[in-house]
């Protein structure tokens, strides 16, 4: 068996308009370094040196040479792949871009540089739980009780909540595996998908859950900037 790489596709795409501004979420500053270095620290930055060989960073062309001179001289750091239109298209160029360099059954990573609080050690936690497994997904319990309406105006049943879970990033997936589950939504399929685990539940993908972490939250709202902005003072 050959040394299994572990690899990373980080979303910093996204034009965070629910935040306001003119700057996306994930490139606001905070105490003078942008949100994604925060992220990315938890990456690269480690004692014992990084925690993926490979990694991927979906982003507009504009924002490219501020990543770039962030990142310096990383030599995991294998280059930039287009955002697409929706989240998913933009996880399958991330995925393209290590085609070559991940093999079909090495794990590869996707998470949201809107999540800079992700622990290193939850980063390993969810690359070991993979082992055995098609994929890995962190969740949530529901803490509230859960209703089903179908037309948003009255319930229809009650949902029994110790079986609903809320999917958190980040999710590990069989490269080649997943990389085919989401070609083979194109080229409209692919458009009606929310969650990243979503087209590996379609294809039959064998998902495992362990338990996520709260204070993983991904920078949505102000108030959400504001949590974040305290925590780094």
């Amino acid at each position: 068996m050959g040394i299994v790489m572990n690899a990373a596709v980080i979303l910093s795409g996204g034009t965070g308009k629910r935040i306001g501004g003119d700057i996306p979420k994930q490139y606001i500053k905070v105490r003078d370094r942008m949100v994604i270095e925060y992220c990315l620290d938890r990456f690269f930055g480690t004692p014992d040196g990084p925690v993926v060989s490979a990694l991927v960073i979906v982003a507009a062309e504009e924002w490219r040479d501020r990543i770039r001179a962030s990142i310096g001289d990383r030599p995991e750091f294998i280059g930039f792949a287009d955002p697409g239109e929706t989240r998913q298209l933009s996880i399958l160029n991330g995925l393209r871009a290590l085609k070559g360099i991940s093999s079909d059954d090495d794990p590869v990573m996707i998470h949201d540089a809107a999540r800079p609080m992700v622990k290193t050690s939850f980063i390993k936690e969810c690359f070991n739980a993979v082992k055995g497994h098609d994929g890995v997904m962190p969740v949530l319990p529901m803490k509230d009780t859960v209703y089903l309406s179908h037309d948003g105006n009255k319930v229809d049943s009650l949902l029994d909540r110790s079986e609903i879970f809320a999917g958190q990033a980040p999710e590990v997936f069989r490269f080649g595996k997943y990389l085919k589950a989401c070609e083979d939504l194109l080229p409209d399929e692919i458009l009606k998908i929310n969650g990243s685990t979503e087209p590996a539940i379609k294809a039959g993908m064998d998902i495992a859950m362990i338990p996520g972490d709260e204070g993983n939250f991904k920078i949505t709202t102000k108030a959400d900037l504001e949590r974040f902005c305290e925590i780094i003072k």
